[in-house]
C-alpha cells in the first residue's frame, strides 16, 4: 500500500514539474517540410530590425530603464504585455485555432518561490550584461560579439538548469 502511495507521489510530483513547460502541452502535432520554418527567419529578421530601430538592444537604454532614468525600456515592455493580454484575451473569447487548425490552450501556472529568484537573477544577468535573450542575437548581428560570451553563458544556464531541475524546489 505504501509502495502505491510513494508512487502516486512520484507521479504528481512529475506532472507539476512538466506542467511548467510549455512544449509538452501545447506542441504541435502536425509534421512540415524544412522549408516550412523559413518563415520563422523572415519573422525573427524583421523582428531583429525593430528591436534596433526602438533601440531595444541598447546597452544604454537598458542601463537607462535599470537606473530609473527613462521610460522608454517600461514603455516597451509594458506595451508588449498589453498586446499579449489583448491576445490572449481575444484567443480564449472567440476560441481561436492556430494556422494549422490546432486548438490553443493555455494552462494555469502554479505560484512558487522559484520563480522570484529566477526573476531576481534574470534581472541581475539582464542588468549586468545589458542584455536578455530576445536581443541577443540581433546585438551579435549589429556587430557587439562581446555579447557571445552572454549567449554561451544563457545557454550554459539553460543546460545546467535541466540537467539538475528534478533536484531543485519547484
Amino acid at each position: 500500500m505504501e509502495n502505491s502511495k510513494q508512487v502516486n507521489f512520484i507521479r504528481h510530483h512529475e506532472h507539476e514539474i512538466r506542467a511548467t513547460d510549455s512544449m509538452c502541452i501545447n506542441e504541435s502535432q502536425v509534421q512540415h517540410k524544412w522549408y516550412y520554418n523559413l518563415k520563422y527567419l523572415v519573422v525573427g529578421l524583421v523582428f531583429g530590425v525593430l528591436f534596433v530601430k526602438a533601440e531595444v538592444t541598447s546597452w544604454f537604454r537598458i542601463q537607462e530603464m535599470f537606473r530609473l532614468q527613462s521610460f522608454h525600456m517600461y514603455g516597451i515592455i509594458g506595451s508588449a504585455v498589453v498586446v499579449g493580454m489583448i491576445s490572449v484575451s481575444l484567443i480564449k473569447r472567440f476560441d481561436l485555432k492556430t494556422i494549422s487548425g490546432e486548438p490553443i490552450t493555455f494552462t494555469d501556472k502554479k505560484f512558487n518561490k522559484g520563480q522570484i529568484y529566477g526573476g531576481l537573477l534574470f534581472g541581475l544577468g539582464w542588468g549586468l550584461t545589458g542584455a536578455c535573450p530576445g536581443p541577443l542575437f540581433t546585438q551579435i548581428g549589429m556587430g557587439a560579439t562581446v555579447v557571445i560570451v552572454t549567449l554561451l553563458s544563457a545557454i550554459a544556464g539553460t543546460w545546467v538548469y535541466g540537467k539538475y531541475r528534478d533536484s531543485l524546489p519547484h
